[in-house]
């Protein structure tokens, strides 16, 4: 059972640097908007130890203090920013519905959809340890990569992205060790040629991660196994990278917005636009290629701008409406 239906000018969903960034714009433009935490507020920045790509942070800032000062920011210009994560939509009609915690029910002008994309990890207990602890567990070579200069790191997964990153990580680090489940690469053949042809790129296939192994602050190496011998041995490294995909958090869209064939939301070139009229995308939601707390915070500027515009022309068409009509 529903509370009273609340009606709402803009709803962002989602509390990264896009829906933020979105926030304190359209809470500028005098849009009133209400900001949903989600699941985990602050979004995967809150997991990152050290941001030093940001700009405006010449002496770097840690993940979770950013996501503070963005929320200040926000709040600061009177955005309603609330605890909680949206369940359910409806946009099939012409009133935007949304659900929160399945029992209150909003009906929305404009939505802003910032609810993020979540790194894939490999489930183990060990990896997981030293990702929350921020001592060498990674998803993302070009966020932490900087942190293993001259040293030597691990990466798991065999596609395109886990390539870039292994190409990427090589240009800093002493040795990459790339491990490959199979007994080749999924990804595209020039990718791979790439890799391939590193000198420091070291490509262990048929190998998989049996545990990362530290000293209980950081990552000193990673034992793995041969699926087809079964041996087992050690590698040591300081940094273990995890390059096997992200999944977007767009489930609950599913059959009213499109989406690619990984769950990604599509948008109109150039823009925030979906296919829904007054529903709009920011941030690793319907980013797949960057994936950057910079350009998150880009895109969540355009999704305020565009649902401003289609604000205004909604009004702008309503008093021609009504002035025709008197």
């Amino acid at each position: 059972m529903s509370e009273k239906i609340e009606k709402l000018k803009c709803l962002i969903i989602g509390s990264g640097p896009a829906g933020y960034t979105a926030a304190i714009y359209a809470a500028r433009a005098n849009m009133n908007p209400v900001l949903y935490q989600g699941e985990q507020p602050g979004g995967q920045l809150t997991t990152t130890n050290e941001v030093e790509n940001f700009p405006g942070y010449p002496d770097g800032v840690t993940g979770p203090e950013m996501m503070i000062e963005l929320q200040k920011q926000a709040e600061r210009f009177d955005t309603d920013v609330r605890n909680g994560w949206v369940t359910r939509v409806d946009f099939s009609g012409d009133v935007h519905k949304v659900w929160v915690n399945e029992t209150k029910e909003i009906h929305c002008d404009t939505v802003i959809i910032s609810t993020g994309a979540s790194a894939m990890y490999l489930g183990l207990d060990s990896e997981q340890k030293y990702l929350k602890l921020g001592g060498g567990v990674s998803a993302c070579a070009v966020c932490d990569g900087f942190f293993y200069r001259n040293q030597e790191v691990v990466i798991v997964g065999a596609g395109d992205s886990a390539c870039e990153e292994a190409h990427y990580l090589s240009k800093l680090c002493k040795k990459v060790t790339m491990l490959v489940r199979r007994d080749e690469f999924r990804a595209s053949k020039i990718m791979a040629a790439r890799v391939q042809k590193t000198e420091n790129i070291e490509i262990l296939y048929n190998t998989e991660t049996d545990e990362v192994l530290g000293d209980g602050q950081v990552v000193t190496g990673v034992r793995v196994f041969n699926n087809i011998t079964n041996k087992k041995f050690e590698i040591p490294a300081t940094g273990f990278f995890v390059a096997i995909g992200h999944k977007p958090n767009t489930d609950i869209f599913k059959g009213f917005l499109d989406l690619d064939e990984t769950g990604y939301i599509k948008n109109v070139p150039g823009t925030s636009k979906t296919n829904v009229e007054g529903v709009f995308v920011s941030g690793d939601a319907a980013d797949h290629v960057y994936r950057q707390a910079v350009t998150a915070a880009g895109t969540g500027c355009m999704a305020a701008l565009d649902a401003e515009r289609y604000l205004a022309a909604k009004d702008a068409d309503f008093e021609v409406a009504t002035s025709t009509y008197n």
